[in-house]
């Protein structure tokens, strides 16, 4: 793999390419690649004439950038320096104007402006070079850079070579069981650079096992104590995050250091928490929150906060420490935040007075025994634990929260009748719990505006009405719940008029057991307005009333539908599905999931799905080899653009 500086200066050597974008996190060796890129041109044979290394510092001044080119260039004198800045700049520009010059530039935190400077625009045709270094991509994009490149953190080898040679050898060696803890440590800084070269020479010192031992324990439990990190890494870092644009984008990059360490963290997710903890702006419907969520989290990646998953993001170990750091160390940016990830006792109830932010997500916590008082907290993440037990009053005195994640606590199996003080609450998520009922005093939460409880398999009684206390509904996922498809559609028509009730339903995924339930759905216009996640399952059927064909899904145009189950239906089939007069029935799904159907035999249908993304089909529902080909020809043919 082409080395990060052949990379670069390759680029340089290319005629097409004047402007070059290095852009990284803090202490990722921006710097440092950037003086090797120097000292190449300065001893390699080449064209260039003059190479000028300037530093460009936070707030720059346009004055101050000239008298540091000056300067390079022969024009720095006490006559000079008195001059306006377009006289300046007009001695600059006819100075390099005639040279073939490198112009360096490290550290920019806002765009240069160089035609105030004075310096000629590089082309295809002076062969002028820039190369600048940054925090930023999106200064990159102002730039207008040709080649826009990330500096990552180090691979594992080239990060343990380092830290090894900022320890030495001869501490390395002093004990066996060092090298094992000393890769531990080594591995706690994420590659990043800046963090193995401040904490490999603390450690140089450390003598004994155990001193290598405290380092892990310090590091994994709260890094600003390791010495350096709090003095040294993280002030460094912090400038990325005091050049965020707004005090809402800060809140939104303080939120993802809940989660666990190296946690894939979905954006849809992100976008559901910070519209109902109302750091977004007040919108009318998903899809406005939705927009500002992911401008925000284009704002963190372009700003090297947060690495790209795809759907998802991810937040490096050390900008996590960095940002805990801040919001709990420091006390002063008014984020004030418990994580306790890796906890087996729940916290003590003095600890949560002032926070405004609690997270226990994937702790060994078994109850929740006591009773906190939380004047002022928003959000509570009690995410994949060993939650057994939460003593009926714990919620008592947590008047302001308004997001409680419980999901993923497979021994909770009933909810406290005492949510009902919970009158603040907005986001609730119950998913992949083992919950057996739903307290009729959660219609007291009337403020509700996401409501989850998909893949509660053990649920069998949800109050009547309950959805009628939830006029603020924006977000309802009941896909797969329930001990029954009819759970919740006990009452058919009850279900659909409550449904109907829900004016500012945007997002929805259900499971619907038999056509004619679909089919009323469908009359009532509920399926077509929502962004949609609908699963087809018959397995609570057993004489089905009525075949199941997709075209029924089809007809139905909802143009929203982004995921499609299909489950357990032995009688469905696709007929005439491939003849319908509207092209556009499957225009937004792009996940299909199909599981023991074993009569659905045509999947020509796909031709109605231009978006699908991901496919999946147990065996049983493609029994046949030719229908395997079927697909894989289908997809082939959209590849290559053959399907429309």
């Amino acid at each position: 793999m082409e080395s990060i500086f052949n990379l670069v200066w390759r680029h340089t050597e290319d005629e097409q390419v004047g402007m070059i974008g290095l852009y990284g996190m803090g202490g990722v060796g921006k710097t440092t690649l950037l003086t090797q890129i120097h000292n190449n041109f300065n001893r390699a044979r080449n064209d260039f004439n003059l190479v000028i290394w300037i530093v460009v510092s936070k707030g720059h001044k346009i004055e101050v950038i000239q008298d540091k080119i000056g300067e390079k260039i022969g024009l720095f004198s006490g006559v000079w320096k008195r001059k306006e800045q377009h006289e300046k700049a007009e001695d600059i520009f006819r100075i390099l104007n005639t040279k073939k010059f490198v112009l360096l530039m490290d550290d920019l935190w806002e765009p240069v402006e160089l035609t105030k400077v004075g310096v000629p625009i590089p082309d295809s045709r002076n062969k002028f070079k820039i190369v600048f270094t940054t925090r930023s991509e999106e200064v990159c994009g102002h730039m207008d850079a040709q080649k826009k490149i990330k500096v990552g953190c180090l691979t594992w080898d080239k990060a343990w070579n380092l830290f090894q040679e900022k320890v030495g050898n001869e501490t390395l060696l002093l004990h066996p069981d060092i090298p094992e803890h000393a890769e531990i440590v080594a591995k706690e800084c994420g590659g990043l650079p800046l963090a193995l070269i401040t904490v490999g020479r603390v450690m140089a010192c450390k003598k004994t096992p155990q001193e290598w031992k405290h380092a892990v324990q310090v590091l994994r439990r709260l890094a600003s104590g390791f010495s350096g990190m709090g003095d040294k890494v993280f002030p460094l870092l912090k400038f990325s995050y005091d050049n965020l644009p707004s005090q809402k984008v800060r809140s939104c990059f303080l939120y993802c250091a809940l989660f666990p360490e190296d946690f894939v963290i979905l954006k849809d997710d992100l976008v559901y928490f910070w519209m109902c903890e109302d750091i977004l702006d007040e919108y009318g419907n998903v899809e406005e929150a939705k927009n500002e969520s992911y401008h925000i989290i284009g704002t963190l990646l372009a700003s090297c906060l947060l690495e790209d998953e795809g759907d998802s993001v991810k937040m490096h170990d050390v900008i996590r420490d960095m940002a805990l750091w801040l919001a709990c160390d420091l006390g002063k940016e008014g984020e004030s935040i418990l994580v306790d990830t890796g906890a087996y006792h729940a916290p003590n109830v003095a600890k949560w007075k002032n926070m405004k932010r609690v997270s226990l997500m994937g702790s060994g916590i078994k109850s929740l025994d006591e009773t906190p008082r939380s004047p002022n907290l928003l959000t509570l993440f009690l995410r994949g634990t060993f939650l057994e037990r939460i003593v009926n009053d714990f919620f008592d005195f947590m008047p302001t929260l308004q997001v409680l994640d419980l999901s993923q606590n497979v021994f909770i199996t009933q909810l406290p009748t005492r949510v009902a003080n919970l009158v603040s609450l907005q986001h609730l998520n119950l998913s992949y719990t083992c919950i057996k009922w739903l307290p009729v005093e959660l219609a007291a939460c009337a403020r509700l505006k996401y409501l989850n409880l998909e893949h509660t398999l053990l649920l069998d009684y949800v109050p009547p009405n309950i959805l009628s206390n939830f006029p603020l509904l924006k977000v309802l996922r009941i896909l797969d719940c329930g001990s029954s498809n009819r759970v919740f559609f006990y009452n058919e028509k009850t279900m659909i008029d409550e449904l109907q009730g829900l004016k500012h339903l945007d997002v929805l995924s259900l499971t619907v057991g038999d056509t004619s339930c679909f089919r009323n759905l469908d009359s009532h216009h509920i399926l077509v307005t929502c962004t949609l996640t609908l699963c087809l399952n018959g397995e609570d059927y057993v004489n089905p009333s009525s075949y199941f064909d997709l075209s029924d899904v089809a007809m139905a145009n909802m143009k929203y539908l982004d995921t499609l189950q299909i489950k357990h239906m032995v009688d469905v089939y696709s007929t005439w599905i491939t003849r319908l007069e509207n092209p556009d029935c499957f225009l937004g799904l792009q996940f299909i999931v199909v599981v023991n159907c074993t009569n659905l035999k045509n999947l020509e249908w796909l031709v109605f799905a231009p978006n699908l993304i991901r496919l999946h089909c147990s065996l049983g529902c493609l029994s046949t080899l030719a229908v395997l080909k079927q697909v894989i020809s289908l997809l082939k043919e959209r590849k290559s653009g053959g399907i429309a």
